[in-house]
């Protein structure tokens, strides 16, 4: 009778193990499609800035510095690897895009042409879209990190080696509000 129960237990604790793990690995999946789903709207956001830099270079002659700004926090944010550098990098593309905006409402004729507003638009849309993805990612990963410490699964993730994963944040320095000097 003692046997049947030591099965019984070690029965139990193998499908506790089992089930444990595949939910890790569910969870670790989901926060790698959450990055995924990041950086098909980041995509999106990089290909329109260049379609509207390129539009607004007419109107904006003397705002050069301005547009050069916004290309070069766009390859930069382009070529970021991890959350961390990703959301420093979006960070200060963002400052960029609403310095970009602020200046574009004093442009009549800039703000009339209706491939501007569209990509503004598109860009406003993508922007939305982006904060969304976001959240559902930092969602995920703290939904994951939490198995991974809380007890007993995390017996289970040491086992399997997973680990904590990293937060989309936006640094400290780069949430002051966008400063537009117009001269």
């Amino acid at each position: 009778m003692f046997g049947w129960i030591v099965l019984g237990l070690v029965v139990l604790v193998v499908l506790y193990a089992i089930a444990t793990y595949n939910g890790l690995v569910a969870g670790k999946n989901q926060v790698l499609a959450g990055w995924k789903q990041i950086d098909v709207q980041l995509k999106r956001r990089y290909d329109l800035i260049p379609n509207l830099v390129e539009v607004a270079k007419d109107y904006m002659g003397y705002e050069q510095e301005t547009l050069q700004k916004v290309i070069a926090a766009r390859n930069t944010a382009m070529a970021a690897t991890t959350p961390a550098a990703a959301g420093a990098a979006e960070a200060q593309l963002s400052g960029a895009l609403g310095k970009f905006f602020a200046l574009a409402e004093s442009y009549p004729d800039l703000k009339a042409n209706d491939n501007v507003r569209t990509l503004m638009e598109e860009l406003t849309s993508t922007e939305n879209k982006i904060a969304f993805a976001r959240q559902h990612y930092n969602d995920s990963a703290m939904t994951q990190n939490n198995r991974i410490e809380q007890f007993p699964s995390n017996i289970v993730a040491r086992m399997g080696g997973f680990g904590p994963h990293e937060y989309f944040e936006v640094p400290e320095t780069e949430k002051a509000p966008v400063k537009v000097d117009l001269r």
